[in-house]
């Protein structure tokens, strides 16, 4: 699948008076972090007369296309492999990558009467079928879920109702179809803002996996773009900070 394009801002916005002369970067932003980066955008476009162009895609075939010479201003990925990957590679500018959100991990199901304080019941239950997560060698939210299952006790326990997607975004889609009767998912695909929660879940405690650090770098190609390099000062600012956290995610 092709990733999503689209233009985040209006050509109103550019020509904003008082404003300096305002540029536009190209972003390669990893697919669970979409709704959030949009937002932020939009801010962002208001704020500065920047603007950004997206394209959202899993954080490999965001790295593929990187190194065969996509001219990305900047990436956002889904985590601090890559970045440090890219700066070693000297295909990022070195030193210019942080931590702009942290995973946060949640057992869902669609069904509002499944899941209650304790997942255990559920995960265990002869009617649970299938328990969905990421592939633990591509996603890092499937490494994630692994460590929480052993946390638990669970992981041997779990292994024959386990049914995995290639990434959060197809592990996600498994349980809203009912395909999976519940899953291991990001926080962030169910909570947005003005969005009603549905189904029932549990936020996963922190301590039972690694933090899964989201880590953002200045690509080469932005190297000298005045809109790349203020979109990455602007996600470390306060109003962005506020949007990543009401799309389910922590900061740091």
């Amino acid at each position: 699948m092709h990733p999503t394009l689209r233009t985040v801002a209006l050509a109103a916005l550019i020509a904003a008076p008082g404003m300096a002369r305002a540029d536009e970067a190209l972003v390669a932003v990893a697919a669970n972090f979409a709704g959030a980066v949009e937002a932020i955008g939009a801010e962002f476009a208001k704020d500065t007369g920047h603007t950004i162009q997206v394209t959202t895609g899993a954080t490999g075939k965001l790295y593929a296309q990187i190194s065969e010479g996509a001219p990305f201003d900047v990436l956002l990925s889904a985590d601090i492999k890559t970045p440090a990957q890219l700066q070693d590679e000297g295909t990022a500018v070195l030193g210019t990558s942080f931590t702009y959100a942290v995973g946060m991990l949640s057992v869902w199901s669609a069904d509002s009467d499944r899941i209650g304080a304790d997942p255990k019941a559920a995960l265990t239950a002869p009617e649970t079928l299938h328990v969905a997560i990421a592939n633990p060698d591509l996603a890092p939210y499937g490494v994630a879920a692994r460590e929480a299952l052993t946390a638990m006790g669970l992981w041997e326990t779990i292994q024959p109702k386990i049914v995995m997607g290639e990434n959060i975004g197809q592990t996600f889609s498994m349980v809203d179809t009912g395909a999976a009767q519940m899953g291991f998912i990001a926080t962030s695909a169910i909570e947005s803002p003005g969005s009603a929660p549905k189904g029932s879940r549990y936020d996963v405690p922190q301590a039972l996996f690694t933090p899964i650090k989201q880590d953002a770098v200045l690509l080469k190609a932005g190297d000298g773009n005045a809109a790349a390099i203020a979109f990455l000062d602007y996600l470390k600012g306060d109003k962005a900070k506020a949007i990543i956290a009401s799309f389910g995610y922590g900061t740091e």
